[in-house]
């Protein structure tokens, strides 16, 4: 009885953690793809060229990695 209260409530953990990761990774990857967008957004970004490309491929690779961590669901090995 306790070890299947102690897996569902890993499973539970599991899949909180999983739609976080997928959220998060979705915001991130949204902020790299608006700044690779920026000027033709007609927004001001204060940044110059090459740094604003650095910066968004840094947050599209982060935000990559969250949803790639989401899947895998790998928060207890």
């Amino acid at each position: 009885m306790e070890n299947e209260d102690q897996n569902r409530r890993r499973q539970e953990y599991s899949l909180r953690r999983a739609i976080m990761d997928y959220g998060i990774g979705v915001i991130i990857m949204g902020i790299g793809v608006f700044l690779l967008l920026a000027p033709k957004l007609r927004v001001a970004v204060n940044v110059d060229d090459l740094n604003r490309y650095m910066l968004s491929g840094l947050f599209l690779l982060y935000g990559a990695f969250r949803i790639y961590r989401g899947r895998r669901k790998d928060y207890y090995k």
